[in-house]
């Protein structure tokens, strides 16, 4: 047996995977909610746009994402994007759900963004190493990437640092410091868990 045969994830795999990682970021989007706070990437702009109007988290998730299939086909093909889809659908639906399933009546800020950072960075993992994502701006930067030679990690951070500073305008200094903090915790999830050539299933 080859070691790629050998380190292929198999077609349940990747639906486990595809089912379970989205509920760890539901589960995070609940708790910041809970609290007040935000983080990066699409899901922080889903949380601004939110706690301006008041929209459901879920239906921004999945309508912000929409215009970034395109982009996903192009950069990392079909199957990258079908499980992108499926993935953020599934955040979507979760997203929604949960508050029916879990109540929280008191929780800790602090340990609220941290928290949810840390289940956020290890749901995002898991979709990474199945080659999926949750959409977005990781798509955009990852288009940029291959097509401008752009560093997607500096892109990427940079775009959440815009979103994390626009929060300033609507959330006050502790729930802004909390966001960044949870976000992070995120960060360093992925930064140390993901590592070229460590893990090489395809």
């Amino acid at each position: 047996m080859s070691q790629q045969s050998a380190v292929r994830h198999t077609l349940f795999e990747d639906a486990q995977a595809i089912l379970v990682a989205p509920l760890f970021v539901a589960l995070a989007v609940l708790l910041f909610r809970h609290a007040g706070l935000l983080t990066g990437g699409t899901i922080g702009i889903a949380f601004l746009i939110h706690y301006i109007s008041h929209w459901p988290i879920g239906w921004l998730l999945f309508i912000i994402n929409l215009p970034f299939y395109y982009l996903a086909v192009r950069s990392m093909g079909w199957p990258f994007a079908l499980k992108t889809l499926l993935s953020v659908s599934l955040l979507a639906i979760y997203t929604e759900v949960l508050p029916s399933l879990i109540s929280l009546n008191s929780v800790d800020r602090l340990f609220a963004a941290v928290m949810a950072g840390f289940m956020a960075g290890v749901g995002l993992l898991i979709l990474i190493r199945h080659k999926a994502s949750l959409g977005g701006l990781g798509i955009l930067v990852i288009h940029l990437q291959n097509t401008r030679g752009w560093r997607a990690g500096k892109l990427q951070m940079a775009a959440d640092v815009l979103i994390l500073a626009a929060a300033a305008f609507i959330r006050d200094p502790l729930s802004v410091g909390l966001s960044i903090i949870g976000a992070l915790a995120l960060n360093l999830v992925i930064a140390v868990n993901h590592k070229s050539g460590r893990y090489m299933g395809i």
